[in-house]
Order: structure tokens, then C-alpha cells, then sequence
């Protein structure tokens, strides 16, 4: 992987930083509740990210894009997740589709698709899940049959988010189902919404409210074969496991957030809420839980940015993503658990944020590769670094 080339000014990152936060708060804070407790797409935020370049974040200055880095990315989502971790998703998931093509894509799709997603114009996200091919996404069974100029796709995606509201997609297919290895077999194509490609029903969820995960289905969907990422057939495996790694330094990113505002409202609550003469945070019990709680938040942040750096500098970092991603999401589950039961009968409560970080958290342990997996990265490649 080549480095970041492009030169982002502290500065500037400040002052991105510094924008984010005020749009958390004057625009976000004041209305997650509303869509969160309906389930409601955001469209109004969701045209507020478009001004604000969320949708080109990661996309190259040529095509229109921010250009941040990974380190800057992470931080964005830290900052919005602490309060709203739901809308990342609409974003982050759209940027993974774009990674495929900047990445992989030849320079006319390139120049064709990144202007598009960049601005919001054209917006989607990444369709791999099938109800049987999860984790083993070599057991996916959708295929693509090469007929002419185009491609016939047949077979069903699950729990693709920006599945409803999104218009076009980053398909992983099977070109050659016979072949061995099978990975060897597999391709990724742009695909657009059109005729034989239908959206199915919206799944519900218990948390990640107001982004909208859904059922993809595609009967003789027939697409032109320079939809095809890279116009070469079978590398699709690689393609997608090229922006895993992005895609987990984002949900540790989520998690950080989640960690971050779940202690942040457990100590400004713990400060307040006051038994037996004095505020609860004083009391031995609560203050134990905020130490650790703090500790969890801070490791989280620094093993995501570690990644992230490492990302930024050109490394394989599929360790460090995975040990970003792992630890982070166990933190942002536990800090919500903490911090709901400091929180007490309150903390059960839908007029109190902690419900809403509360169900949001568990989503970073399994999205992006379940934390039983990233162990098992780590592990390995632990192994391979370690070799005499």
C-alpha cells in the first residue's frame, strides 16, 4: 500500500476538527433523539455531511475529494460517534465503496465515479454479506455470468447498510463458482441500482438507528462490463481485503467515540447525581468505575490512532487494525455498560442518552469482522512478526 501523499496541515486539521464540533452540537446533538428513537433516515444531516465533504473524505483533491488522512478520518468519526454513532455509517460505508475504485479501478472509472461520490451526488456502500456468507466471504454464492459486452448477476445480499437510501454499490460476486482456491473466482463490481436489481425489506435492528440496513436482490440484473472494478476478472477477494483494513480503523474510531461519550456522560451525571451528602463520583464504587472507564477510552484512542498512522505511512497494518478494532469495541460495550449502571434506574431510561450509546455499542463488535476474528488476525500475524 502506498503512503498518504498528500500534506495535511495541523492547522487544518484543527479547524476541520473544530467545524465538526460545532455541527455535532448545534445540528446533531439537538435532534438524535428524534430520529434515533423513530428510526428515521436523517435527510436533513445527511445533505449537512454532503456540505461539509464527509462523503469525499478519504477521496483524492483530483477527484474532488478531502484527501484526509487516516488519522484525521478517525478523528471525525471519534468526535461524531461520541454523540451519534448511527450517522458515520452512512459515510463510512459510501467511502469504502469509493476506496474500491480509487484504489483498484481503472483511471476512467476513476474519473468517472470519484467526482460522483465525493460530492454526495452519487451515494452507496459496500455489498459482500449474504445470509449464508458472513465472516466466509468465500462462501458467497451471488454469481456474475459474462454475456457479450455485459454481465448477468443473480443472488441476494444482507445487512448492507445505506442499502435503501443508497443508489449504487460495491458488488462481490462469483465469476468462476468452480474455481480453486475460491477466492481466485471472485470480482467486484460497481453496480447501480437499475432494472433486476431490487431492494428487499429494511431490517430492524436493536441499536444503529436511522441508517438503514436492507435485503439487496438481483434477478438478471445485467450490468456493462466496465462496471467490473479494474476490468480484470477474479480479484475481487484482494479488492475488498485491500479497504478492510480502513473499514476497521473506522469502527475502532466508533468505538473510541462511543467510549469517550459514554464516560462523558456517566461523569458529568456522577458530578451531579448526589446520596448520602455528596456527589456520587466520590463515593469509592462510581470512582473506580470511572478510572477504568477512562483508561478504556484513553488505550482505545491511541491504539486506533496507532493504527492509523501506520495506515497513513503505507504499512500492512492489518494487525494493528484488528487489535484497534477489538480492543475499542470491547471498550465502547463495557463504558456504555458502566455508565448506564451509574446512571441507575435513569440509565434505562429513552430520555437519557446512555440507552442510545448503550445499543449502539455491541453493532462494533460484530461489524467489519467479529472480535472473535480479529483475535485470530492478530494472532497470526503476531506469529509471522515474531518468527526467528
Amino acid at each position: 500500500m502506498a503512503p498518504t501523499t498528500n500534506a495535511f496541515d495541523p492547522a487544518d486539521e484543527a479547524q476541520l476538527l473544530a467545524t465538526i464540533d460545532r455541527w455535532v452540537e448545534r445540528e446533531v446533538a439537538p435532534r438524535v433523539k428524534e430520529f434515533d428513537h423513530a428510526d428515521r433516515w436523517p435527510a436533513e444531516i445527511v445533505e449537512q455531511m454532503k456540505e461539509l465533504g464527509l462523503f469525499g473524505a478519504t477521496v483524492g483533491p483530483e477527484y474532488g475529494g478531502l484527501g484526509l488522512p487516516a488519522t484525521t478520518y478517525a478523528k471525525i468519526v471519534m468526535r461524531i460517534s461520541s454523540v451519534w454513532m448511527a450517522i458515520t455509517g452512512i459515510f463510512n460505508s459510501h467511502l469504502m465503496l469509493a476506496l474500491a475504485v480509487e484504489k483498484f479501478g481503472t483511471e476512467p472509472q476513476k474519473r468517472h465515479w470519484l467526482p460522483k461520490f465525493a460530492s454526495g451526488e452519487v451515494r452507496g456502500g459496500l455489498a459482500l454479506t449474504e445470509p449464508n456468507a458472513g465472516t466466509d466471504l468465500q462462501a458467497i454464492r451471488m454469481t456474475a455470468r459474462r454475456d457479450k459486452g455485459d454481465y448477468v448477476i443473480n443472488g441476494t445480499k444482507t445487512w448492507i447498510s445505506n442499502g435503501i437510501e443508497g443508489s449504487c454499490f460495491a458488488l462481490l460476486v462469483k465469476t468462476n463458482p468452480e474455481a480453486s482456491p475460491r477466492y481466485s473466482g471472485m470480482s467486484l463490481f460497481i453496480a447501480p441500482k437499475g432494472p433486476g436489481f431490487t431492494v428487499g425489506k429494511k431490517l430492524e435492528k436493536l441499536g444503529y438507528k436511522s441508517i438503514d440496513s436492507g435485503e439487496l436482490v438481483f434477478q438478471d440484473y445485467r450490468i456493462p462490463a466496465d462496471h467490473l472494478i479494474g476490468e480484470v476478472e477474479g480479484r475481487g477477494f484482494t479488492q475488498v481485503a485491500g479497504g478492510l483494513e480502513l473499514g476497521r480503523i473506522n469502527v475502532a474510531a466508533r468505538g473510541v467515540g462511543i467510549a469517550e461519550g459514554a464516560l462523558k456522560l456517566a461523569t458529568d451525571y456522577a458530578q451531579l447525581r448526589q446520596t448520602f451528602g455528596k456527589p456520587i463520583i466520590e463515593h469509592q464504587a462510581i470512582a473506580l468505575k470511572i478510572g477504568e472507564m477512562a483508561t478504556r477510552a484513553r488505550a482505545a484512542r491511541l491504539l486506533t490512532l496507532d493504527a492509523a498512522q501506520a495506515f497513513d505511512r503505507g504499512d500492512r497494518c492489518d494487525m494493528e487494525a484488528g487489535m484497534a478494532k477489538y480492543f475499542a469495541s470491547e471498550a465502547a460495550l463495557e463504558n456504555s455498560t458502566e455508565s448506564m449502571r451509574i446512571h441507575g434506574a435513569y440509565g434505562y431510561s429513552k430520555e437519557y442518552d446512555i440507552e442510545r450509546l448503550y445499543r449502539d455499542a455491541p453493532l462494533t463488535c460484530i461489524g467489519e469482522g467479529t472480535n472473535e476474528m480479529q483475535r485470530l488476525i492478530i494472532a497470526r500475524q503476531w506469529a509471522r512478526r515474531s518468527a526467528a
